[in-house]
């Protein structure tokens, strides 16, 4: 069984599909000839043809219109957006006609399509290159908002994405692009949508978070662990719709949670989920609920991004905080 990264898995997981679904068709900026920009399409023209990974002008408005227009003539096109910080021009389509068009025609016609885009910063890329802004997406009724963490679930999540008859945001966080690697199996196996993955029990604490600060997560649980803490990590990997009863069945057992995530924290989806444990888990909550965050700014350009970003240190730091609660 080959290890392979994360941008290793989003390509596998294009092929595979492609070679089993005729309907299936990628398109967006430098997709075809260059592979896109991290190479996550690179060999597909090759093998698929030039009807299928489609090279388009620089212009996200119509990459997102074309997308809707595909789906909706029968086709499953999967989009890719350069980066995360160019998806705005994107949204009108997205939100005003991919998320409506099955409530709009009353389920007589659905969007099958996902727009793929490279999120969060930590690759020292300059302004317009590093949003996490998956808030604005998780608002919208009638998308999916999914984000895998590993190379494994990049597969399965995206497998499961290009088989959704619904629109998908597809966020892949970049940080972690080929940052390590793990046993992938090529066999077409797509893993749940709308399902938390519990990566590690505990029984003190919940860590709760998403892409790339997974990571972060589960190395601040080893670093507590050793101070004689349990805590237990959920990966969310699909925001919305969220599966909120793994989160209330751990925060149950624990009492505590702290939330990390890359966004700003003022409305960061971390919000979202805390205000849900306010609603419906008050009674087990033994301190109030910690969110670790990006800051309420742009995110700074190299020298300053890593002290932007949510590290093992403050991570720790809150879980400790929750814990100082009696």
């Amino acid at each position: 069984m080959a290890q392979i990264t994360l941008i290793e898995a989003v390509t596998q997981a294009l092929a595979y599909e492609m070679a089993h679904d005729d309907s299936v068709v990628v398109l967006g900026e430098d997709v075809g000839v260059n592979g896109g920009v991290f190479r996550a399409t690179q060999g597909l023209q090759e093998k698929f043809g030039e009807l299928r990974v489609l090279d388009t002008p620089l212009d996200e408005t119509t990459i997102a219109g074309v997308t809707v227009g595909l789906a909706v003539a029968g086709m499953k096109p999967v989009a890719e957006a350069q980066f995360e910080g160019f998806i705005y021009p994107m949204m009108e389509q997205i939100a005003c006609h991919a998320a409506r068009m099955r409530n709009r025609t009353r389920g007589r016609l659905t969007v099958p399509a996902v727009w793929r885009a490279p999120w969060g910063g930590g690759i020292r890329a300059p302004e317009h290159h590093s949003e996490a802004n998956e808030h604005l997406f998780t608002n919208i009724p009638g998308l999916r908002v999914v984000m895998p963490s590993s190379p494994a679930r990049a597969y399965g999540l995206l497998l499961a994405a290009i088989r959704d008859p619904d629109p998908v945001m597809f966020f892949e966080p970049k940080r972690i692009y080929r940052q390590y690697k793990e046993e992938v199996p090529d066999d077409g196996e797509a893993l749940p949508l709308d399902v938390c993955f519990v990566l590690r029990d505990g029984t003190d604490v919940t860590l709760v978070s998403w892409g790339a600060q997974v990571k972060e997560a589960l190395e601040a649980a080893d670093e507590l662990a050793e101070q004689g803490i349990s805590a237990e990590v959920i990966d969310v990997a699909t925001l919305t719709p969220l599966d909120f009863d793994t989160i209330a069945e751990s925060v149950q057992k624990t009492g505590r949670c702290v939330i990390v995530h890359e966004a700003p924290k003022t409305a960061g989806f971390g919000a979202e989920i805390a205000a849900r444990l306010a609603e419906e888990c008050m009674y087990d909550l033994l301190a109030p609920v910690e969110r670790v965050t990006g800051f309420d700014t742009h995110i700074p350009l190299f020298r300053l991004e890593m002290k932007y970003l949510p590290s093992v240190e403050r991570v720790v730091d809150a879980a400790k905080r929750t814990l100082a609660v009696s």
